[in-house]
């Protein structure tokens, strides 16, 4: 299994445990690869902060992934091309993109008891890219919670997944006076043109920053005048921004954000979606390293959907001088309900 370590914290000849993606979805680092003085100080250069690393006192668990690899390569390799050809002022092919989607929705049906936690790897290069595909990814995973049909699915994943895709435009200027030139704006303009493409989609790319209290962008609009999918695709968006954009001041821990999403509730965000995420979202994700109430310190390795609160953690402790010489055992949160999780380790 892998550990999720901050890369000021990782050493030359450990094993990568994730692979990195480009923008266009290339393969920059492949997973297993053994990771060098170069390639760490490559890695920093171009954004990445926290990296997931090969632990032999975890191999026998796995992170369960609602997508594949392939499957991501394929959207965000379709989300380059699109991009590309807005910022140079061509057409790009809505046929294309219902393609890569109908993949992704595929296959999170075949998953959608896998709870959801992020772990594609950002650089500044990939950032817009892991950011669609990962607000896509969650607002489908909701829409599947509250029983949405495949062609609702479709119509969301779409406008999830090309939600900032105002941001390419050239015109685009959010600091401007003028809304029309703020990417929620730009982003229907360029939409509601596709006739290969639902006009929902483009609705989701103007109303994903509205709030049910009227004090949204760019129409203020309130409660009954925001589409589902738009308030779907909201608390996906806020979800991701929070955990990787620095929106507070700081990136929140999966836990943190899902307490300051509860706290918007029925005020800026649907409670009824809040809920339909909170069934499909690894509140600690597997690979966290946590201190539990007793001071033990380990690492989350199972998970209970429907109590994501209490997942199984294995604390693994040195009882002699040899790295083999340790003690493991596991706690599952489940059964032994005094302890709890007091914090987690970055």
């Amino acid at each position: 299994m892998m550990k999720y370590v901050h890369i000021d914290n990782v050493e030359s000849g450990e094993l990568l445990g994730k692979t990195i993606f480009a923008a266009n979805g290339a393969v920059l680092l492949a997973e297993n690869v053994q990771l060098t003085v170069y390639m760490i100080t490559t890695l920093r250069r171009i954004g990445v902060t926290m990296l997931y690393i090969k632990d032999p006192n975890f191999e026998d668990v796995t992170i369960p992934e609602v997508l594949s690899s392939q499957t991501k390569q394929a959207v965000m390799k379709q989300m380059g091309e699109t991009f590309d050809a807005i910022r140079s002022g061509k057409e790009f092919s809505g046929k294309h993109v219902n393609f890569s989607i109908n993949q992704l929705i595929d296959e999170l049906m075949k998953n959608r008891e896998v709870l959801l936690q992020l772990t594609d790897i950002r650089t500044k290069d990939n950032e817009l890219y892991v950011h669609g595909l990962n607000v896509c990814t969650i607002a489908v995973m909701i829409g599947l919670g509250m029983n949405l049909n495949m062609l609702q699915l479709k119509d969301l994943a779409v406008g999830a997944l090309l939600h900032d895709i105002g941001k390419v435009d050239p015109l685009t200027n959010d600091k401007a006076n003028d809304v029309k030139l703020h990417h929620t704006w730009r982003g229907f303009e360029v939409l509601k043109t596709k006739r290969e493409l639902s006009l929902l989609a483009a609705h989701v790319a103007l109303q994903h920053h509205e709030t049910l209290d009227g004090q949204g962008i760019p129409r203020h609009l309130t409660f009954e005048n925001i589409h589902l999918y738009a308030k779907i695709t909201a608390v996906a968006n806020l979800y991701d921004n929070l955990l990787f954009s620095l929106l507070k001041g700081y990136r929140m821990l999966p836990h943190e954000a899902c307490e300051y999403l509860m706290a918007l509730s029925s005020t800026a965000i649907d409670r009824d979606v809040l809920m339909a995420f909170l069934e499909i979202v690894s509140v600690y994700p597997t690979g966290s390293s946590v201190r539990l109430s007793t001071k033990e310190t380990g690492v989350v390795v199972g998970q209970h959907r429907g109590l994501p609160m209490r997942p199984i953690v294995r604390i693994a402790t040195s009882v002699g001088d040899s790295e083999l010489d340790v003690d493991v055992k596991e706690i599952d949160l489940l059964k032994h309900k005094t302890v709890f999780i007091e914090a987690v380790l970055t």
